[in-house]
Order: structure tokens, then sequence, then C-alpha cells
């Protein structure tokens, strides 16, 4: 039962048993984009906390928190984000270019990315 010779799933007639670049950068995309919010919220709960230290527990002390929270975790998810559909779009157009699938298109899709992300006069 638990070797089996057969493929594990029907496949229609022509399709790939792997996914293309295309279809991989959906999750790609998504995954940033929940990384940076995660990264975000937890960042702006420490800035948050950093910032009110002086502060009783109150109302405003956890408005202004929450705030903060909010605040990094949309920044830093619409950051990720960003990179990541650049660097699915970059690779998917290297691929169709040359018309391989290798490592070579992830290296230039970083490095383009990398690029026009720091031509941005971003830190």
């Amino acid at each position: 039962y638990f070797f089996q010779d057969t493929d594990e799933f029907i496949l229609p007639t022509g399709a790939n048993k792997t996914r293309g670049r295309f279809e991989l950068a959906f999750f790609t995309i998504g995954g940033c984009c929940m990384t940076g919010a995660t990264l975000g919220a937890l960042n702006g709960l420490r800035l948050g906390l950093k910032e009110t230290q002086n502060m009783a527990w109150s109302k405003p002390r956890n408005v202004q928190i929450l705030n903060m929270v909010t605040r990094q975790g949309a920044l830093w998810a619409n950051t990720l984000g960003s990179l990541a559909l650049l660097y699915s779009a970059f690779g998917v157009i290297i691929e169709k270019t040359r018309g391989a699938e290798d490592d070579l298109n992830t290296i230039a899709a970083g490095t383009m990315t990398g690029m026009l992300y720091k031509s941005t006069g971003r830190v």
C-alpha cells in the first residue's frame, strides 16, 4: 500500500508533473505578503511597547500599540509583496525569453529585482 508504482495524480494529456514559474509566482507573492505582515506586526508590537513604556496601561496606550502593529504590518507586507511580485515577473519574463528553466533565471531575476529596488534610493 505504501509503495506504489503508479503516479499519485491523474494529469491531463500534455501536462507537466512540476509547476512552472508562473504557477509558483502566486504562492511566492502570497507567502511573502503573509510573512511581511507577520514580521511587521511583531516589529510594530516591539516599537509600540517601546514608545509607550512611560504610559500607564490604558485605552490610549492600547490604541497606540495597535496602530503601530497595523501600520508596520501593512508596510512590511506591501514591501515584501512588491519585491516578490517584481522577482516573479522578472523570473517569468526571463524564462519565456530564454526558453529554459534553470538556476540562471533565478539569479538574473533576483539581481534585476535588487537593482530595481536599490535604484529608487532605498537602503
